[in-house]
């Protein structure tokens, strides 16, 4: 199938007729029907049945729709990775990737301490999730990001800010007293405990089955999340304990909830990630430089 042919045939996919095809890619009806003919010609096989004005994919046009789909999400971020290279950086903006576990404490601080050195600059967050943060990065729609994770993509330089304990999540009265314990928690400890589990796709959430695996503990879940935030907010609602980084657990209620080291310990780190073969910018590295120092100030901060 030629461009073309992709073109007319996605615009009937989506709108169900000639005309409203037509419509959509600013062509005539006539040039649409031709388009269709042309490209069942090449293929060898129908891709509509038609009967009283109205069209009906064939078996073998809804094969192969997905991988249309596809190929204009692929050419949407081109376009989107072009827009970027032609409007280029602006000096005055800084765009910064989050994930949701840095936003509450750790990215706000690190604005702040930013902004008194560079009033002038706007400073545009996003927060997203891990996945999400690399792809924006690739497409180049901002400058750094900052994520909690292992993952490694070649393309990105990765610089190491932190390394972060996670941390038990407890709300008041889910545990006897004389299973508490303030050097920490067992993972052990919490097998008997309605939990409040992160995605298993979640790189934290992988580090946590894993730890059950090799220690034998097998966790209750009731309810699952997608961001650490999401998972203090339940525990703090009382619906179970969670495990959550120590950059979440700095922000718990201390009202609420208990917050305990896990044991045995697993640590994450905290990186900073740009481009590798652009060289960071002026104000890209004074915000990470922010960031390591609201990693320091809000894990060192007693509670």
């Amino acid at each position: 199938m030629r461009l073309r042919h992709i073109e007319v045939f996605n615009a009937v996919m989506q709108t169900g007729s000639v005309s409203a095809a037509a419509r959509l890619i600013n062509v005539t009806q006539p040039a649409v029907s031709r388009t269709l003919q042309h490209a069942e010609l090449q293929l060898g096989f129908a891709l509509f049945q038609r009967a009283r004005g109205r069209l009906t994919p064939t078996n073998e046009a809804l094969a192969l729709f997905p991988h249309i789909e596809k190929l204009f999400e692929q050419l949407d971020e081109v376009q989107r990775l072009a827009a970027n290279l032609r409007h280029g950086q602006v000096n005055d903006r800084l765009n910064v990737l989050t994930v949701f576990a840095l936003s509450r404490e750790v990215l706000p601080r690190a604005v702040a301490g930013f902004r008194l050195k560079y009033p002038q600059v706007q400073v545009n967050v996003q927060a997203l999730h891990t996945p999400q943060v690399v792809s924006a990065l690739m497409l180049q729609e901002a400058d750094v990001g900052f994520v909690i994770s292992s993952v490694r993509q070649p393309a990105l330089e990765y610089e190491s800010l932190a390394e972060v304990d996670m941390h038990c999540i407890l709300p008041k009265g889910i545990l006897p007293p004389s299973r508490m314990n303030a050097d920490g928690l067992e993972l052990a400890d919490l097998a008997d405990v309605p939990l409040v589990a992160l995605d298993g796709r979640d790189p934290l959430g992988v580090r946590i089955h894993q730890a059950c695996r090799e220690h034998g503990v097998g966790l209750s879940p009731v309810v699952t999340v997608q961001t650490y935030h999401a998972a203090l907010s339940m525990a703090e609602f009382g619906l179970g304990a969670a495990i959550v980084d120590g950059c979440t657990a700095s922000s718990a209620d201390l009202n609420k909830v208990d917050v305990l080291p896990l044991l045995p310990r697993i640590t994450v780190g905290v990186n900073a990630l740009r481009l590798a073969q652009h060289p960071g910018s002026v104000l890209a590295r004074a915000m990470t430089l922010e960031m390591r120092k609201a990693l320091r100030d809000t894990l060192e901060q007693p509670r």
